[in-house]
């Protein structure tokens, strides 16, 4: 009987053997116009990319392996302090190759990846309806992302939950449709007509203020960066608005963005913004911004002497327009 028991064993070894598949993974082959130093690879998350695997550039060549539950953004730099601003990939599990020429500092050339095709096709792109681009590709991770990033800032909450409701069942625990579920929530508490949720925060100077201690006059709650170059060509439209009316009694509340205090102050002291000021430094974990719903900067919200919310995203002359319609009527 023991040969019997040996050839069964024998039989279910050799059977596990040959039936075992290995999980979906992915792999990078990337080849890049230097000769040595360190690849990182970064994981995407708010607007920031952060740093989950490395891998030495020899003669001009790299090399990741890992595995993804979905096809999902990651960042590829040689700087390992790069947050905001890496080659864009999206990666998902198939052999796919990158090339990378530093003098070009916008993208990549990467092959092997149907999502990244799809990411590539359509980002930055306005060319496009997201309600339109979902129903064609309902089960996409991309698409959820575009509808994350680069659509929500501008959707109302109503528009953002009619789009997610095009979206398949199947993408319901994904990070970007969750989020995309808590954004719309926020900006419902935020619509004009209701009243500004009030918070505190800290000035250059490490004063802590809070946004209902400006309340008494219409007041303008402002959200920029010294890093975004569309709040820094609207700077200028702020202090005409801002010394046109201030003996109004009209004044702005700025709440930064930033992470660096010293490239935020010098961004208020070159552009003369001479207003109250306040940050928590932490970028796009910015409490304020968070509280606010905020996806994209340049942002404000017009409040009036009660703080209530009477305006959103009053750029250019927009702002002007609206301060003088409130001021003539008053008088």
């Amino acid at each position: 009987m023991k040969p019997t028991y040996k050839f069964v064993l024998l039989t279910l070894v050799t059977f596990t053997l040959f039936s075992f598949t290995p999980p979906p993974s992915y792999e990078i082959k990337g080849k890049i116009n230097i000769s040595s130093g360190t690849m990182y690879l970064k994981a995407f998350r708010n607007k920031m990319f952060f740093n989950i695997d490395s891998a030495k550039i020899i003669q001009g060549t790299f090399h990741f392996k890992g595995s993804v539950q979905h096809p999902d953004l990651f960042g590829l730099s040689t700087n390992r302090n790069e947050t905001f601003s890496p080659y864009y990939i999206f990666i998902e599990n198939s052999p796919i190759e990158v090339k990378i020429d530093t003098a070009n500092e916008e993208s990549a050339m990467i092959s092997g990846s149907a999502a990244n095709d799809l990411f590539v096709k359509y980002h930055d792109n306005e060319n496009y309806k997201i309600d339109s681009l979902i129903k064609a590709n309902p089960t996409s991770t991309v698409v959820a992302y575009l509808l994350y990033r680069e659509n929500a800032p501008v959707l109302s909450a109503s528009e953002i939950e009619s789009n997610l409701a095009l979206l398949d069942p199947s993408l319901n625990e994904l990070t970007y449709v969750k989020q995309l579920k808590e954004i719309a929530a926020v900006k419902r508490k935020v619509e004009v007509g209701h009243q500004a949720l009030d918070f505190t925060s800290v000035t250059p100077e490490g004063k802590s203020i809070k946004l209902s201690e400006c309340f008494g006059n219409y007041l303008l709650l402002d959200f920029w960066a010294s890093w975004c170059g569309p709040c820094r060509r609207e700077s200028p439209n702020l202090v005409i608005a801002y010394n046109k009316y201030k003996a109004k009694g009209f004044s702005i509340f700025s709440v930064s963005l930033d992470s660096n205090k010293e490239n935020w102050v010098k961004a208020i002291e070159k552009d003369q913004l001479t207003w109250t000021h306040v940050s928590d430094l932490k970028f796009w974990d910015s409490a304020a911004a968070k509280m606010y719903g905020i996806r994209g900067i340049p942002s404000n919200v017009l409040l009036d002497p009660t703080g209530k919310i009477i305006g959103k995203n009053l750029m250019g002359n927009d702002l002007d327009k609206k301060l003088e319609e409130i001021y003539e009527l008053k008088e």
